[in-house]
């Protein structure tokens, strides 16, 4: 008897680059200098090290108004007091140092713009950990102020959701428009280097039919950095927090989708498989061995009355998907996350603004 094949969607293909609402043109370029990749002078670790090196001659001299705290440990929060504090020697230090990393992210930014698969980019929304701050946000606005300067008709703003919700809330564009005729909500999940997040996705599309209005009931969080589990025990904790999502959704009463949405780094093959960018996630999520849709398949193979699908996408895509409602008055926009690395992607709208 053959072997039977486990089948995980039939919407759409993993990491596909037609999706419902847009093209995906680009995702994950990895563009390189003398240093090594560009990524990683505009990511979080980055503005740490700048962050340091405006302290070090401060420290020589004892003036250091931040004493022995490294600047690793110094909360975003606490940088963003600090920001319009009344330490003004402080205040200046960080200001500094976001002035620098304006300068590192524009010069990445450039390099991408200029790239084929970013040609004619309106906009640029900006998500990832480090967005959500005050510090992010004038590093963004100041990069945009750079780049217009040297005559970039570009526009560049935060991404409209807290970063950890915009994960999830960004696989309901992983799914058709179909799939919402009879149900209200999806199950998503986001997962990173540090942390797995899962959640229930409202639609609301009776608020709004555009999906503006989506917002996540009660997501699950779980810091694998601090466990350091084994890649099967990271898949069953996986599992045992969906199946927990999907009862108490059921007991809420909402009619759950039978559909899975998953951001996931890397670049994500066709069949679910991850090629290359996993390798902050426990265990080896690139063996040819490993495909987490199938893992997932097989443990909760239906949801409500209906065999389960699942889509899976690069996190970075799936992040900016959140933003495909506000998006409308553009054809050509992309991502940026600025976390571990700087992840990106570029999308054209296949039902916005005309092409001009």
């Amino acid at each position: 008897m053959a072997e039977q094949k486990i089948t995980t969607t039939g919407i759409t293909a993993h990491g596909s680059s037609r999706l419902p609402s847009v093209d995906v043109d680009s995702f994950n370029i990895e563009l390189k200098d003398e240093e090594g990749f560009l990524g990683d002078r505009a990511s979080k670790g980055a503005f740490r090290d700048i962050l340091e090196r405006w302290r070090k001659p401060l420290r020589k001299s004892g003036e250091d108004p931040f004493g022995k705290e490294h600047s690793e440990n110094i909360s975003k929060k606490a940088l963003d007091a600090i920001l319009i504090g009344d330490d003004t020697e402080a205040s200046a230090v960080v200001h500094s140092a976001v002035e620098d990393f304006a300068q590192e992210l524009a010069h990445v930014t450039r390099r991408i713009l200029n790239t084929k698969a970013w040609d004619k980019t309106e906009r640029i929304v900006v998500g990832g950990g480090f967005r959500d701050s005050r510090l992010g946000e004038l590093a963004i606005a100041r990069t945009e102020i750079i780049l217009k300067a040297e005559d970039f008709k570009i526009e560049m703003q935060p991404i409209r959701h807290n970063p950890d919700e915009a994960g999830l809330i960004g696989a309901l564009h992983l799914a058709p428009s179909w799939i919402f005729e009879a149900h209200d909500s999806i199950l998503a999940v986001d997962i990173g280097g540090t942390n797995v997040r899962c959640g229930v996705v409202e639609t609301r599309r009776k608020k709004s039919p555009n999906l503006s209005k989506a917002c996540i009931w009660k997501p699950e969080f779980w810091r694998h950095a601090d466990d350091e589990p084994s890649r099967e025990s990271a898949v069953k904790r996986l599992i045992r927090m969906l199946e927990g999502l999907i009862s108490k959704a059921e007991k809420e009463g909402f009619k759950l989708a039978p559909f899975i949405g998953i951001a996931c780094p890397g670049v994500i093959e066709s069949d679910g498989s991850i090629e290359k960018g996993a390798q902050n996630l426990p265990g080896n999520w690139e063996s040819s061995k490993f495909n987490l849709p199938t893992s997932l398949v097989e443990a909760i193979p239906r949801i409500g009355d209906h065999d389960t699908a699942i889509v899976m996408h690069n996190d970075g895509v799936v992040q900016g998907l959140s933003e495909v409602p506000l998006m409308q008055d553009v054809k050509r926009w992309g991502v940026l996350t600025i976390g571990t690395g700087l992840g990106n992607a570029r999308f054209t709208n296949r039902n916005g603004k005309a092409d001009k």
